[in-house]
């Protein structure tokens, strides 16, 4: 079936000028995996961390079948469904968690080389562990990001690594030979992580924002939040990554119920993991979810956000304007939006013409801290 890359559409994620649903990696990917001497049979093709579909459809589109897929983001499994239906696809293409049902018997594993070490280290090590011994792993990206130390990552789970000519600034990391097919599955993840400051254990996967670490714009966020409707019954936290925001506050307000959220999966499970290390699970409710499309309007008093400012490698005020008007929505009326921000980034007049009347909490060189109140 002839089938065109540029078809492809980022939708339910943000589009526009200059955010591509493919691009060259993608392209250098399939044809790496097409010029393999053994390809897969049925159920033995592994998609991992495709952004829209590009190369689970391409496989597909070349008579793979069966290809099992993870996607990190909510978006990106929603898209690649709406993808595979417009192509004729949809009953060859599965989505799967990361873990061992994606993996066993696997024998060639497409990925997309992530940005985060952390997360191809999580990802290598599933292959390693749960894949066929005979698996043959393909991952391409941009020459930009990537770096030596993805070799390093991969030579420690794989007794071979190749690398391909650069093609339109686009290149393929080709490993073979797991160490080991019986390691343990993702050694040493997720991690864990003591604050004695916050009060707070952190655990996170691989390639969750931050880490297990507590970036210094959060950290600012948290220093403020005393004063955030202080009489609220329950609270957001959106775009939780490890769940930072939504420990804290269980941690510091007793009473307090706090939904946490995240379109990621890898953001999801952590949220997930550090409720529950930190004894606050029966506080704290963790969803994936593409912003907050589970909760009803009108529904929250608070919601506090470090809105993500990139869409993949991209900056792009989409993704924050798209969380801003969700809040919007699921804010009462009297709610308010703490939200914080790189300063140079201007937000206020934005989140003044989605949210409401927007004051200035507090500012620093680097990030502003605002709180924007729903009108009623």
């Amino acid at each position: 079936m002839p089938f065109d890359l540029g078809e492809l559409r980022r939708h339910p994620d943000v589009e526009g000028h200059g955010l591509e649903a493919s691009d060259a990696a993608d392209r250098l990917i399939l044809d790496e995996a097409a010029a393999l001497a053994d390809g897969p049979g049925p159920g033995e093709l592994v998609v991992i961390d495709d952004a829209y579909g590009a190369l689970a459809l391409g496989s597909a589109a070349a008579g793979a079948r069966g290809v099992r897929v993870h996607q990190d983001l909510i978006t990106g499994e929603r898209a690649l469904a709406a993808n595979a239906a417009r192509a004729g696809f949809a009953g060859e293409v599965r989505s799967l968690p990361l873990g061992r049902d994606l993996l066993v018997g696997a024998r060639l594993v497409l990925l997309r080389l992530p940005r985060s070490l952390d997360r191809l280290d999580e990802v290598a090590g599933w292959i390693a562990g749960h894949a066929a011994s005979d698996v043959v792993l393909v991952a391409g990206g941009r020459v930009k990001h990537m770096s030596l130390a993805m070799n390093e990552v991969l030579g420690a789970w794989f007794e071979r690594v190749d690398v391909s000519h650069a093609r339109q600034k686009s290149r393929v990391l080709t490993a073979r030979a797991p160490r080991d097919a019986r390691l343990p599955p993702a050694l040493g993840w997720p991690r864990g992580e003591r604050h004695d400051d916050l009060g707070v254990t952190l655990v996170g996967h691989g390639g969750v924002f931050a880490g297990t670490g507590v970036d210094i714009g959060t950290r600012y966020l948290l220093e403020q939040l005393g004063d955030a409707v202080p009489d609220a019954a329950t609270a957001v936290d959106l775009a939780c990554g490890s769940g930072i925001v939504a420990a804290r506050l269980a941690h510091t307000r007793p009473a307090l119920r706090v939904t946490a959220t995240d379109r990621s999966a890898a953001a999801a499970a952590s949220a997930r993991e550090t409720a529950e290390v930190n004894g606050l699970a029966d506080r704290i409710r963790v969803t994936r979810a593409d912003g907050l499309e589970l909760l009803p309007d009108a529904s929250e008093p608070l919601i506090v956000l470090n809105p993500p400012f990139h869409s993949d490698a991209a900056l792009h005020t989409g993704i924050a304007a798209h969380l801003f008007e969700d809040a919007a929505r699921v804010l009462a009326p009297g709610g308010e939006l703490w939200c914080v921000w790189n300063t140079h980034l201007r937000y206020r007049p934005l989140l003044e013409r989605l949210v409401g009347g927007t004051r200035q909490v507090a500012r620093n060189p680097k990030f502003t801290v605002t709180a924007s109140r729903r009108p009623g």
